[in-house]
């Protein structure tokens, strides 16, 4: 009887627009992104967004401790009703939105790190990400799946049209792979586009930095600020501060062509650029 009574719920639980929920069907998926996660059964595991559960059950069957953060109050319920039913105990469901939940309240052992995993809407992927960010000193591995557009632009090399400002801050602080492709079809509603799997490793940052966050942020923001001009044109428009005479010396004594764009620079060269604005911030302060 209580399993009727659950599936006669799935089919009244309609997805809402407002929070870009989309519902993963495809019953294949899911075991495939656990797989290709490989969390190990001892991780303490942050899932964002389970809604039905799709990812969260299969998790369950080989992760000792998950922490599930759930915004829709219906999907909550729901997910309660269906771990209970299953006789799921190792779920802990929080019913809140992941933007203002405390990281700092899941319980860790020492020298542990919170894994995170989860089907993110569209609408808050870069939100989460900059949170992730904040928190990337608690964090080991997030499996997330965007949309396909976002994940190539994660994961783009330079020189092509996906490389951008959220491709180097991502870079600056974690390590990101593509895992798996995710066609439009494997949702409900179907979506108009197709999502991908990301693994971000924050445990592997870029190895050679050298420079604050803040100066690293400044100089890729201000390169992109204006993608289609030179790197000179585009900075001085965004930080007025530093002088075009300033710039262009301090780019050609470092190798850096100020007649070049941003899509172009590499890692290090992005780096060494933030070095040099580091020091002519110095100067002109």
């Amino acid at each position: 009887m209580a399993r009727h009574r659950t599936l006669r719920d799935v089919r009244s639980l309609q997805p809402k627009k407002r929070l870009g929920q989309h519902f993963l069907v495809d019953p294949h998926i899911p075991e495939k992104i656990v797989s290709s996660a490989g969390f190990q059964s001892s991780d303490v595991i942050l899932e964002i967004g389970p809604g039905r559960g799709a990812l969260t059950l299969p998790l369950s069957k080989t992760i000792s401790s998950i922490v599930a953060v759930e915004k829709d109050v219906r999907l909550a319920d729901f997910l309660r009703e269906r771990l209970s039913i299953s006789g799921i105990s190792n779920v802990a469901l929080v019913c809140q939105d992941i933007l203002r939940f405390d990281f700092n309240a899941i319980p860790l052992p020492p020298s542990r790190k919170i894994q995170v995993i989860g089907n993110l809407p569209y609408n808050i992927s870069s939100p989460v990400l900059e949170k992730l960010i904040h928190h990337r000193q608690g964090l080991g591995r997030a499996v997330l799946m965007f949309q396909r557009e976002v994940a190539m632009r994660l994961t783009a090399p330079p020189c092509t049209k996906g490389y951008g400002a959220m491709t180097l801050l991502i870079r600056y602080h974690a390590r990101p792979t593509r895992l798996l492709e995710v066609p439009r079809s494997a949702f409900y509603p179907v979506p108009k586009v197709d999502s991908m799997v990301v693994e971000l490793d924050f445990t592997r940052p870029y190895p050679s930095r050298g420079v604050g966050e803040d100066d690293f942020r400044k100089a890729v923001k201000g390169a992109f600020a204006h993608r289609r001009k030179t790197l000179l044109n585009s900075l001085k428009g965004y930080l007025p501060a530093w002088t075009p005479d300033l710039l262009m010396k301090g780019m050609k004594a470092r190798g850096i062509d100020p007649a070049r764009r941003a899509e172009s620079l590499t890692m290090d060269e992005f780096l060494t650029l933030a070095s040099i604005l580091a020091v002519d911030k110095r100067e002109t302060d």
